[in-house]
């Protein structure tokens, strides 16, 4: 039963005469405006959802590729402990991060490096107790073959 069309309503509409009713078609979103909004609104995230589910896709490929990456460097590195052991050659020692970071200094440097400037690349104190650290360091570090003096 359609309460709007009904003789009740009809003559309670007929009653005041300050009351303009509008024939509406039952469903018009061309005349209410926040239909447009929302038809957008999903649209946009639709979309949204879409590029990001391309995304996590790529990037669990990429994350995939670096693991097995990770896994074969680790393999490889097993196996050359175990023919540098087998061989009876001293085994490689890695660098303890201070050290790291020294090296990633003389990268990133134009010329050479003396202990202050290197103090100043890290971002450390360059008083002499740690001007004094960073050479004690750099020369383990020529003692090792691994930086030259000029």
């Amino acid at each position: 039963m359609n309460t709007h069309a009904s003789r009740t309503m009809s003559g309670l509409i007929a009653a005041r005469l300050w009351l303009t009713v509008y024939e509406l078609p039952p469903y018009a979103p061309e005349l209410n405006p926040v239909e447009g909004v929302w038809s957008d609104t999903q649209r946009l995230i639709r979309e949204t959802a879409g590029h990001l589910r391309e995304q996590i896709a790529q990037l669990t490929e990429q994350l995939a590729t670096a693991e097995k990456t990770l896994e074969r460097l680790e393999i490889t590195r097993e196996t050359v402990l175990e023919l540098a052991g087998k061989a009876g050659l001293p085994l490689p020692e890695p660098l303890p991060p201070g050290y790291r970071d020294i090296l990633a200094a003389f990268e990133k440097a134009d010329g050479a490096l003396r202990a202050k400037d290197v103090c100043q690349a890290l971002g450390t104190r360059t008083e002499p107790r740690h001007v004094e650290g960073i050479r004690a360091k750099l020369k383990r570090l020529v003692s090792r073959d691994i930086l030259t003096e000029p």
